[in-house]
């Protein structure tokens, strides 16, 4: 999968999406008990591989970007 990771942390990062796509990356890091850099380093690796995928779905320009990570049928 990615390098340097261990299959369950990615695995567990796929789990916490699963049950709740629009979890933020602070939330998701503090879940998993891993730094916010790393998470945003292992989602972007997961998209790249194109087991997630971003969705924005923030409607108002100026606020922050609000997204949903959702899994793509690779990431099952």
């Amino acid at each position: 999968m990615i390098e340097h990771v261990p299959r369950e942390e990615i695995l567990r990062i796929i789990k916490q999406l699963e049950n709740n796509p629009a979890v933020t990356q602070r939330a998701l890091s503090n879940r998993l008990d891993i730094s916010l850099g790393k998470t945003n380093y292992l989602l972007k690796e997961l998209m790249k591989k194109g087991l997630i995928k971003a969705q924005d779905f923030s409607h108002n320009s100026g606020k922050m970007k609000k997204v949903n990570y959702l899994l793509t049928k690779e990431g099952f």
